[in-house]
């Protein structure tokens, strides 16, 4: 194992179907990736060739955005609900930042852009297994529910654009989660849940680094190249996103994350141009 280069370790996650064991492999390469980086002899980056997709388990099923039955979260079965599509998400994040790493390892960045990535995913990893570990509880589990089948289009439509995939995986989709989670927080405090809210929080609070990753290596892949990130990010996500982003936004989290709100409202306030 110790020969492997960063982008071989992504791929083995990336093609792991059991989201138990999927994230067991993505804290293994995470720690090994820090380990080389403190020893001063960093792993080998390396290229690779990861699937279109990812590996995933027989269930969940997964449906269309509009055939997922929808819940009440004020109901246990709908509380229920909620994390299981939290951790659909979590599991779809852990591969998003294995993908970026296998997907552009020649893409000429500096280490510290796969520092941040490996530390992404590995939080997301972390954050999979305590939503599981409350599904648990709760006498369910992970595939017990349908869920979204449409997560991964973002990764397919960018796979050749890694400008592409920085605006729209972190700094609108994972951008997305820092404005409906402090209601998802809510929802279960109003239950008494205070294991779950914990887990949320935890979640929470590191998605805000997730998105400023994004941010961070947008901004500087804008400065190599001498564009604006601002235009920049508002044509890229006119090309690759589908609608306009949704209000409200939590203002606050996205500017600690480095999303000032010239660069989202105006996608709100207008109907994006399709792509073709």
């Amino acid at each position: 194992m110790s020969g492997k280069t960063l982008t071989e370790r992504a791929v083995e996650v990336l093609t792991c179907a059991d989201g138990r064991e999927k994230t067991a492999i993505s804290k293994a390469h995470a720690e090994a990736w820090v380990a080389a980086r403190d020893s001063g002899k960093p792993m080998e980056v390396g290229t690779a060739s990861p699937p279109l997709r990812p590996a995933r388990p027989e269930k969940p099923e997964l449906l269309a955005p509009r055939d997922v039955p929808r819940r009440r979260p004020g109901t246990p079965a709908g509380r229920i609900a909620l994390l299981h599509a939290v951790a659909h998400i979590e599991l779809n994040a852990v591969d998003l930042h294995w993908d970026i790493i296998a997907r552009f390892g020649d893409a000429g960045m500096p280490l510290g852009f796969y520092d941040d990535w490996v530390k992404a995913a590995a939080e997301e990893s972390k954050h999979f297994n305590l939503v599981c570990d409350r599904l648990e509880a709760m006498g369910s589990f992970y595939g017990a529910l349908p869920a979204h089948a449409g997560m991964w289009r973002a990764a397919e439509d960018t796979a050749a654009d890694l400008l592409g995939r920085l605006a729209v995986v972190p700094m609108v989709l994972e951008a997305r989660g820092l404005d409906v989670t402090p209601g998802m927080i809510e929802i279960f405090r109003k239950a008494g849940e205070t294991e779950t809210i914990a887990a949320l929080e935890v979640i929470y609070a590191e998605e805000v680094g997730h998105v400023a990753y994004g941010s961070k290596w947008f901004n500087w892949l804008c400065g190599r190249a001498g564009a604006d990130p601002k235009d920049e990010f508002h044509r890229l996500v006119r090309h690759y996103f589908h609608g306009a982003l949704k209000p409200p936004f939590n203002e606050e989290k996205r500017a600690e994350a480095g999303l000032p709100p010239d660069f989202y409202w105006p996608l709100a306030e207008e109907t994006p141009v399709k792509a073709g």
